[in-house]
């Protein structure tokens, strides 16, 4: 999905929308994302939590820790600006359609071309004749197959969520993602307090790089 999708401010605004619903963790916040683009368009964490914190540290949003989760809640401010800027949502909406139509679009491009592409291949096996046949009908199997993947590709570009494919292996990492930009975060955030307080850090970052260094190990070894 083109970044075109979302104009200046207005992700950050789509966000503070999203949370109106109800508090989130990071990773239902990308897939209500994704839900309302019908799977077409999932932002990455990268793209999500860097406008979380600054919706943070603007008073907009706060974040409290539930177990081994970080939950965004809408302020009373936060809430306030949604409210005041409430026409320019349907702007968004509607920017949002403009671009699953385009999506549709491409599919039904795609799936006429491989159509196109069938129709030619048979037409060559009917004059090459008996000679060629058995080319011809290869052809003609190659580009059926890419009709069918292109149909099917499109099937799952419209209609999958991340959360319907929960064991999926791209869900598992949109998973990993998600949680190493929380942690990434929130170290920081800690890490930039004691550096202003004026705390000691050398043996908190020691401790940090042993432990990561153990802990890639350890994931690495599993995924490998």
């Amino acid at each position: 999905m083109s970044p075109a999708v979302f104009g200046h401010g207005h992700l950050r605004l789509y966000l503070l929308f999203v949370l109106d619903e109800r508090p989130m963790h990071g990773y239902e916040i990308i897939q209500a994302l994704s839900d309302r683009f019908g799977g077409t368009y999932v932002p990455s964490a990268g793209t999500i939590y860097p406008r979380l914190a600054k919706l943070e540290t603007e008073g907009l949003v706060t974040k409290e820790s539930d177990g081994r989760k970080t939950v965004y809640a809408l302020t009373d401010a936060g809430r306030a600006e949604l409210n005041d800027r409430r026409d320019e949502l349907e702007g968004i909406e509607n920017g949002i359609g403009d671009s699953v139509r385009r999506l549709a679009d491409e599919v039904r491009a795609s799936v006429s071309e491989a159509m196109t592409t069938l129709r030619a291949e048979l037409a060559a096996g009917r004059e090459a004749g008996a000679a060629s046949s058995a080319t011809a009908s290869s052809a003609a199997r190659d580009a059926a197959r890419e009709a069918h993947e292109a149909v099917r590709d499109a099937t799952t570009s419209l209609h999958s969520t991340l959360h319907e494919s929960r064991s999926d292996a791209r869900a598992q990492v949109q998973r990993a993602e998600v949680l190493l930009a929380e942690f990434r975060q929130d170290v920081r955030t800690e890490l930039r307090s004691a550096a202003a307080r004026g705390d000691e850090l050398e043996g908190a970052v020691d401790e940090l790089e042993s432990r990561l260094s153990r802990l890639r190990a350890d994931v690495l070894g599993l995924v490998r």
